[in-house]
């Protein structure tokens, strides 16, 4: 099933016929290998690890398939004909893509751009840089817009220092420096679920799980009070995974950073599993995915391991934290989180 973006898409397929073309940020479903039909090549780059493990399965002659925050070192010189991109929910992303875009297209190469009317696509032509033609609006369907550019001039290299913000961040077990890439979510100050969890952290030791690591704000600080830890930082968000190496690199830290789909990616079990899990509301599929996780954990977790995680007290954990681990244990909350732990 193609999403609404992908259909309007495959609408408009006259623009990609015979062909090279790259897919930048595409959404969970396999768009990519049926454009294989029509053009030439098609080689794509999912942001999302769910989405880039939909499409693996659809691997065929023709089609190129990476996950990263850019394409691998092997296709870094190639040049497309089109480049489409998905318009990011995350609008900080999308000057971001336009750049990678720019890299990666020929001189006089098109550059269509797919988004939700509601999701902000309709601001393009504030967005777009001058090295792109003013976008043209090409199709209105399924609630969603197209719009087709053409590259015109030379962009500015890309660079990734030019996405990167630094910063040094306060954290109960000492001064960090953060390395942030647009679209990650920051607040150049520890938010109060990742405070109420730093402030409160167990004794941990040997191996420990940063489930949904995003920028590396916790493995750094666990890094910082520990740095004899041996941590592994999870996350499906290619630009989180790439800013928490930076993190740790900025901070003279080791940890092993890799995507995962849940606990799908990892072996073995963790002496400690430490989240701040990214589950803000109250949505069925989000309660899903909370559920699912702790029951991962409780059978991923070693005897006598740490289990704490900080969550929106409003989401309903303590019922799925009691049938999984037996007892539901709150060492602090404030008016928005809790904090749950389980020694096994």
């Amino acid at each position: 099933m193609l999403t609404n973006a992908s259909q309007v898409i495959l609408r408009n397929a006259e623009f990609i016929e015979n062909q090279d073309v790259l897919i930048l940020n595409h959404e969970a479903d396999t768009l990519a290998a049926e454009l294989v039909t029509s053009a030439a090549s098609v080689t794509s780059l999912a942001l999302d690890f769910n989405h880039y493990l939909l499409l693996s399965q659809k691997q065929q002659k023709g089609l190129s398939s990476h996950f990263g925050h850019e394409l691998p070192t092997t296709d870094a010189d190639k040049r497309f004909d089109v480049a489409i991109i998905y318009f990011p929910k995350a609008k900080p992303l999308a000057p971001y893509l336009f750049n990678l875009a720019a890299k990666h297209l020929k001189q006089g190469g098109h550059l269509i751009v797919v988004g939700e009317n509601k999701g902000g696509v309709k601001s393009l032509a504030k967005l777009l840089p001058e090295y792109f033609s003013p976008p043209s609006k090409r199709d209105n369907a399924r609630h969603c817009l197209l719009f087709v550019s053409e590259l015109i001039a030379q962009a500015p290299a890309f660079d990734l220092n030019n996405w990167l913000s630094r910063y040094s961040l306060s954290t109960p077990q000492g001064e960090i420096t953060i390395c942030n890439l647009v679209g990650v979510f920051s607040e150049k100050r520890l938010d109060q679920g990742t405070e109420l969890l730093l402030s409160h952290l167990p004794t941990l030791e040997k191996r420990v799980l940063d489930f949904g690591c995003g920028a590396g704000v916790i493995s750094a600080a666990l890094l910082k009070a520990n740095p004899s830890l041996s941590v592994e930082c999870i996350d499906i968000n290619a630009m989180a995974l790439k800013a928490c190496e930076l993190t740790l690199a900025a901070n003279g830290m080791q940890a092993k950073v890799y995507p995962s789909d849940g606990f799908n990616q990892i072996s073995g079990q963790f002496n400690g599993i430490i989240a701040n899990p990214p589950f803000h509301d109250g949505l069925a599929a989000t309660t899903q995915i909370a559920k699912d996780f702790v029951k991962s954990s409780a059978s991923s977790l070693a005897k006598g391991g740490v289990w704490q995680i900080v969550a929106n007290r409003n989401l309903p954990y303590a019922d799925t934290i009691a049938a999984e681990f037996g007892q539901v244990n709150v060492p602090a909350e404030n008016n928005k989180y809790k904090l749950y732990l389980f020694n096994k």
